[in-house]
């Protein structure tokens, strides 16, 4: 049976090739996309997300969310997402906006699921998801899994030590981490793996002609190469927390202990993964390792370009 899944995120270019990958997987029963501030203002996060979704015809609610993260002003990240996050591309407006906000809608969402029955994936600032198990806290029992694009073992893509998602808002991924349901992480040391080249967006366009694939091959062609992967590409990040879901097989991990510094300094927002078990504290998290980049972009490829 496909997983019962909610998808909390700040699209971005990488969030749309996750929400289209999400969309066209079978193995996913996607009911609800909240919507943070992040790559871009709320503004744009939302009207981005609503496009993604609209795109593919698919009835799913969008609601709006965290304009800014729980103790720290709003940073973007438009120098490389572009000014409206998509790198420029404008997609025909989606749906409306389902009314509310989105704390109440993953709370009513949560309280009518079964007991370790959603699958909860977050791709931006842990903003949403850490007020919504601040406020309550026992929902974390209706959850299969919390799947997060977050933080990184070595060194971060926003400060020398932190990753921008969690550096974005730490506490809440601090509450996140802390809230007792089974949580797999996908850092830059996993999304680093997955790097986009040109012979990607070669393959595909050739693969499909629908509006999703054409505007997915657009925003893969307005991502400036990543001076991380020596100008050769530029990572789908998001994507790899979706495609552990569909694809497990892909990937390998192991079980850590992960925290996140939260202090004022030069390591705020540092995810520090404790991968041989030195500090003695238990596990709280599946870290993923590798995965397998043909794999992966042979999936990806093949399912956005099955969409409309």
């Amino acid at each position: 049976m496909p997983r019962p899944t909610i998808i909390d995120c700040d699209p971005g270019t990488d969030d749309a090739l996750a929400l289209w990958l999400a969309l066209a997987s079978p193995e996913l029963d996607v009911r609800l996309v909240t919507v943070v501030g992040g790559n871009v203002g709320l503004d744009r996060t939302l009207a981005n997300a609503r496009a993604i979704v609209g795109l593919t015809g698919r009835d799913v609610p969008v609601v709006a969310g965290a304009d800014r993260a729980l103790m720290a002003p709003f940073a973007d990240a438009a120098y490389v997402h572009g000014d409206n996050g998509l790198g420029g591309l404008i997609l025909p407006d989606g749906p409306a906006a389902a009314p509310g906000l989105a704390v109440d809608a993953l709370r009513a969402a949560l309280r009518a699921a079964a007991p370790g029955s959603v699958t909860l994936v977050g791709l931006g600032p842990a903003t949403n998801l850490g007020l919504l198990l601040a406020i309550e806290p026992d929902l974390a029992g209706k959850l299969a899994e919390i799947v997060l694009m977050t933080g990184a073992l070595a060194e971060g893509n926003v400060t020398a030590s932190a990753e921008f998602n969690a550096w974005n808002d730490p506490e809440g991924l601090a509450i996140v981490l802390a809230c007792g349901a089974p949580v797999t992480l996908a850092t830059l040391d996993l999304t680093n793996q997955a790097l986009c080249t040109p012979p990607h967006v070669a393959a595909l366009r050739a693969a499909g002609q629908g509006a999703c694939a054409t505007a997915a091959a657009a925003i893969w062609d307005s991502v400036p190469p990543s001076r991380r992967a020596g100008g050769m590409g530029h990572e789908q990040h998001d994507a790899c927390a979706i495609m552990w879901l569909v694809a497990p097989d892909l990937f390998t991990g192991r079980p850590v202990h992960a925290s996140v510094d939260l202090g004022p300094g030069p390591g705020r927002g540092r995810t520090v993964i404790d991968r041989w078990g030195r500090s003695g504290r238990p596990h709280n998290a599946i870290f993923l390792e590798t995965l397998d980049p043909e794999g992966f972009f042979d999936v990806l490829i093949r399912r956005v370009a099955s969409l409309p």
